[in-house]
Order: structure tokens, then C-alpha cells, then sequence
């Protein structure tokens, strides 16, 4: 017997039954469900930094991008309100895509 003690996609368990296996599952309670969705959180993010092609961070990428929904319905929003917040950003200070790297500030008296 292996034991995870991990949060898991919700069909997880039906696919675990239709391989011929049994499991053990239990329900969360929101306080419990938060802490292991930031948990996943780093999983999944570590995850990513390991991959070794385009293809497998996609794929963890878009284990990411599922938490995240998750947890924007846990903070109380949907994650069009994400992206909303993403967008003005965005407008407001730009992006990432010309790959600058900020060395230092100085003042200017």
C-alpha cells in the first residue's frame, strides 16, 4: 500500500477504482482544503522549475494555472478577477516579454 496523504484532482479516486484499486479519501474542510491547495501550490511550481522540455512545462504550467482557479474561489473571486487585476497591471507596468533584468536603482539628488 502507498500512501499520499496529498490533495488530488477530483476524479482522481474514480480513476483509481476503474484501474482495479481501492482508495482512501476524505473531504476537507475549508481551512484544511486551503492549506493543501497552497501546499499543491508549491508542488506543482516545483514541478515546473524541474521540467526538462517545453512540453512537460506546459503540462505542469497548466497544473498551476488549475490551483489557481482554485484558489481564487478560495479568496472569494473568479478568475476573470485574476485576469482583470493581470490586465491593469499589465497596462500599468508592463509585462516580462523584453527580458529586462533590473541590476540596481540609484538616487538622484
Amino acid at each position: 500500500m502507498k500512501t499520499y496523504n496529498k490533495l488530488v484532482r477530483d476524479k482522481i479516486p474514480d480513476l483509481i477504482s476503474r484501474n482495479g484499486q481501492m482508495c482512501k479519501v476524505k473531504k476537507l474542510d475549508q481551512v484544511e482544503y486551503y492549506r493543501e491547495l497552497r501546499t499543491k501550490l508549491k508542488e506543482e511550481l516545483n514541478e515546473y522549475l524541474e521540467t526538462e522540455n517545453d512540453e512537460e512545462a506546459i503540462e505542469e504550467l497548466s497544473d498551476v494555472l488549475e490551483i489557481i482557479h482554485a484558489l481564487s474561489k478560495i479568496h472569494g473571486k473568479e478568475f476573470k478577477d485574476i485576469e482583470r487585476i493581470r490586465q491593469k497591471k499589465l497596462e500599468e507596468r508592463g509585462g516580462f516579454n523584453e527580458q529586462i533584468y533590473l541590476i540596481n536603482v540609484e538616487e538622484l539628488s
